[in-house]
């Protein structure tokens, strides 16, 4: 009885999440995709000492700071509309400058988006929601929006680590 027991247990584990991913691919893809892009990010703005947040490249771009804002600020805005919602402003672009603020601001946002996609199955999904001046987008595809931006701007942040000899997480572990 017990095996039996055992067994039905293994079975349910292994079956559940694999039912769950069937009932929601989209969504589930979604969310596959902004955790890739917020675990780079969210690593990125640990790993960059708190000396460079001022550093940019040249004076027509965005510090590091600035851009690590950018990129909260956005993510709230972005998951708002995808959610119908609109979510207190951070401001995080134009009025924090430290690694603590803005990492806080960064976690923040992306919590808030892991819990705008909790929420959706793909029937939500796939509901059209205004985004931007007034047109319409299913909500998948604006956090697919999302995680788009989010890639456009990491791949801003590493251009400035690799500028000061700092490995970007998505290339750790790897030969230049």
């Amino acid at each position: 009885m017990k095996r039996l027991m055992a067994g039905a247990v293994a079975a349910a584990v292994l079956f559940v999440p694999s039912f769950a991913h069937a009932q929601n691919p989209l969504m589930t893809a979604v969310k596959a995709q902004h955790d890739m892009a917020k675990g780079v990010l969210l690593k990125t703005a640990e790993k960059v000492p708190e000396t460079l947040y001022a550093w940019r490249p040249t004076p027509e771009v965005r510090t590091f700071a600035q851009l690590i804002g950018h990129v909260a600020d956005g993510s709230m805005s972005i998951c708002g509309a995808a959610a119908g919602d609109k979510p207190a402003p951070l401001a995080a672009e134009k009025t924090m400058t430290t690694k603590a603020q803005l990492s806080k601001a960064l976690a923040d946002a992306f919590a808030y988006c892991d819990k705008v996609i909790a929420a959706m199955d793909d029937a939500k999904g796939m509901e059209t929601t205004k985004f931007f001046a007034g047109g319409m987008s299913p909500r998948a595809m604006v956090f697919g929006f999302n995680t788009a931006h989010n890639y456009e701007h990491y791949g801003n942040l590493v251009t400035y680590m690799r500028l000061n000899k700092i490995v970007p997480p998505s290339s750790e572990g790897q030969k230049p």
